[in-house]
């Protein structure tokens, strides 16, 4: 993200052409844009105007939608949607404040695979829901789209584990990245119990 912000002019750029790119269906206002990327007023006004210029969204009744007749638009959606999504040292540092975190697992959106029920999967104790959804808020801003995501404490997520619940095993039995886990919870995941056969 940081090095395609420099190439591109600047990271808000690239925050607001992921949104599009990522709902080319989807129309935005000014307001949703900014709540969406978490790029400033100014800042989204400016870029605003330059991709509108450049002919990458297009206008209607005051709703911004991407124009599927630019020229570019396959090669911007290899560059910006088709990078690499998994900074895990990003992610882990935007889940520090939230909580004992003792598992933070992804999947989806940020391993480019559409089917999985789940995006991101948090697990661990005295974590706050409001610091939680921030940092998912957050994460969105960067990515450009929404995150379909989990939260356990550690005692129910084991609890789901030896229930052989349907959400928490279509989670662990379908392509993942760890990004961060503990000694505990590691020694538990890789009893011959909860690996699939």
């Amino acid at each position: 993200m940081e090095i395609l912000g420099k190439i591109l002019g600047n990271p808000a750029r690239v925050k607001i052409m992921r949104l599009f790119l990522l709902n080319t269906k989807d129309g935005f206002s000014k307001k949703d844009i900014i709540k969406r990327s978490r790029v400033n007023s100014g800042m989204v006004g400016k870029e605003i105007k330059l991709l509108y210029s450049a002919g990458f969204i297009k206008k209607h009744s005051k709703i911004w939608y991407f124009n599927p007749m630019f020229k570019y638009g396959k090669e911007f959606d290899r560059l910006l949607i088709g990078s690499d999504t998994l900074d895990k040292k990003m992610i882990a540092d935007t889940f520090k404040k939230v909580g004992r975190v003792k598992l933070l697992l992804v999947s989806g959106i940020f391993i480019k695979n559409k089917d999985t029920r789940v995006d991101l999967l948090v697990v661990g104790d005295k974590m706050k829901r409001s610091k939680i959804e921030e940092a998912v808020h957050k994460l969105e801003a960067e990515i450009g789209t929404e995150i379909v995501y989990a939260v356990f404490d550690t005692k129910e997520f084991t609890y789901r584990l030896d229930m052989y619940d349907k959400l928490v095993r279509d989670i662990l039995d379908f392509p993942h990245e760890i990004v961060l886990e503990t000694k505990e919870l590691s020694k538990f995941l890789a009893s011959p119990k909860y690996i699939k056969p």
